[in-house]
């Protein structure tokens, strides 16, 4: 967990007997662990149920519960509620996946994903983590990330021709499907505002406008990114 807590995300990964598996028994499943974690924490500021997972709001931090059953052939199987369906996923895949494009790309593209998920937060959690993640390795395939800040400017760029498209799981399982119409609009909204501001960045990160070019990184993080002096 890193500093400060209270913006924290903490995902665990939990594979349950198939004895409690349904073939529609998605949303049945999480109320269930949703009742069971409200009962061994009554005093969670909140206990909230998503698509896929049962949120535990603390006092200073999140934690993500995904419950998941084994599958046949390999993998995981995970409810998805919004879709009714059980999502394919393989978790230990994807951080195998995900180290070896970081090495490739000289460890800069760890670094990125952590702005882009600061810049998510701050422009309303469209996102979840593992789609925002899946659309960087596909803007970044076949390309040579040369610095962060540049390569924060380049997924804007791109993003917003990709947010409402299919993305296919990195590990070959489930598509992620796009977000909702009314979602990807204000999306690309704010990705062209944040395409703006980089841009903007860029061009003033030079002697006498270093103050400029820390204004319109703060615009895009916020108070993650720190203030000039």
């Amino acid at each position: 967990m890193i500093a400060p807590l209270k913006t924290a995300d903490v995902d665990i990964f939990v594979v349950l007997n198939p004895s409690y598996y349904t073939a529609d028994g998605q949303a049945t499943l999480l109320d269930r662990v949703k009742r069971i974690l409200a009962s061994k924490y009554p005093n969670a500021a909140d206990i909230s149920r998503a698509g896929q997972a049962v949120t535990i709001t603390f006092s200073d931090f999140k934690v993500d519960v995904v419950p998941s059953f084994n599958r046949q052939g390999g993998g995981y199987l995970i409810p998805d509620t919004i879709g009714n369906r059980w999502v394919s996923t393989d978790p230990k895949k994807h951080v195998s996946i995900w180290a070896e494009r970081n090495k490739a790309q000289g460890g800069q593209l760890v670094p990125i994903l952590k702005m882009l998920k600061c810049w998510n937060r701050e422009n309303g959690g469209y996102f979840r983590s593992f789609h925002l993640e899946t659309l960087a390795l596909e803007i970044f395939n076949g390309v040579t990330i040369t610095s962060e800040w540049s390569g924060v400017r380049f997924f804007f760029h791109l993003a917003q021709s990709l947010v409402s498209t299919a993305l296919a799981d990195p590990a070959g399982y489930t598509a992620l499907r796009p977000p909702g119409a009314n979602d990807v609009t204000e999306i690309k909204s704010r990705l062209g505002t944040a395409l703006l501001r980089a841009q903007n960045a860029e061009a003033a990160d030079l002697p006498g406008k270093t103050e400029e070019a820390f204004r319109n990184w703060r615009l895009i993080f916020g108070d993650y990114f720190p203030a000039y002096g």
